[in-house]
């Protein structure tokens, strides 16, 4: 069910602060929505798996439990934010909830960063909750560590989401494509390995052409498998380092693609 406030509030806030105001009921539509009582539940039925394959390994049950409740519970935010971002939208758009906020002196820019802010809380509350299950498996400094680099990158998808939905205006063509995008940066450091094998032929120019391409796209992609790197939970090798080109490449990749989506916002007839 779609969050509706009261339409006397609603005017009084947005006139106030518009993108508090916007971002606030973002997070209030997940709340009313239950989202976090799915999550709270769906982390319990983790913990509980986790722990029969804690008590199935022979040695290392500890690094074994951090390394697979990491893959699930990345995996489970990163599925849930995007579909909620996706549904979340398109809901806003068939209710006629963007016409009723853009008749008030609201441009399409705050609309947009308001949106994004909502999302933004809704990512932090989601790793707060899938971080608190990896204390029980992990030490709280690679947690930490880990955690903020899982919101960084919720926040590139969160960003790709509104983008390719602006651009194809679809629910299943935009979630189908953010999560293309996200398996394809994470798996782009193996392809590359796979390309540059010494067993292929390096000599050809087919296998010259396809390093290239490789290569180019390989640049122009978010290092995703930098992000929430499973190894800082299982052998405690995370630090500060590790966190600057996360914050460095969340913040180019976000500006860029917050620019396009603006540019497909602007051109869209509601």
């Amino acid at each position: 069910m779609h969050y509706t406030p009261n339409e006397p509030d609603l005017n009084s806030s947005v006139m106030k602060s518009p993108i508090l105001t916007i971002a606030k009921y973002t997070f209030f539509e997940a709340l009313k929505n239950r989202l976090f009582a799915i999550m709270i539940i769906s982390l319990i039925c983790v913990f509980g798996l986790i722990e029969f394959v804690g008590e199935l390994a022979i040695t290392e049950s500890g690094q074994i439990q951090a390394g697979i409740t990491a893959l699930v519970v990345r995996l489970f935010a990163v599925f849930i934010t995007c579909l909620f971002v996706i549904t979340s939208m398109v809901r806003e758009f068939n209710d006629k909830t963007l016409d009723v906020l853009l008749s008030f002196p609201v441009s399409r820019q705050t609309y947009y960063y308001a949106k994004l802010l909502g999302f933004l809380l809704l990512a932090v509350f989601i790793v707060v909750l899938v971080s608190l299950l990896l204390l029980f498996y992990a030490d709280p400094i690679q947690v930490m560590f880990w955690s903020l680099s899982l919101l960084c990158e919720l926040l590139i998808l969160i960003s790709l989401c509104l983008l390719f939905l602006f651009t194809f205006g679809s629910i299943t063509t935009a979630f189908t494509t953010v999560i293309a995008f996200y398996l394809l940066t994470r798996s782009m450091d193996s392809i590359r390995l796979i390309s540059e094998s010494p067993l292929l032929e390096t000599t050809s120019f087919a296998q010259a052409f396809i390093d290239f391409l490789v290569d180019a796209i390989a640049f122009v992609l978010p290092g995703l498998n930098q992000f929430a790197r499973t190894e800082w939970l299982v052998y405690e090798t995370g630090s500060v380092s590790d966190l600057y080109p996360v914050l460095v490449q969340t913040a180019i990749y976000t500006v860029l693609v917050s620019a396009a989506a603006l540019f497909d916002f602007y051109r869209k007839n509601f």
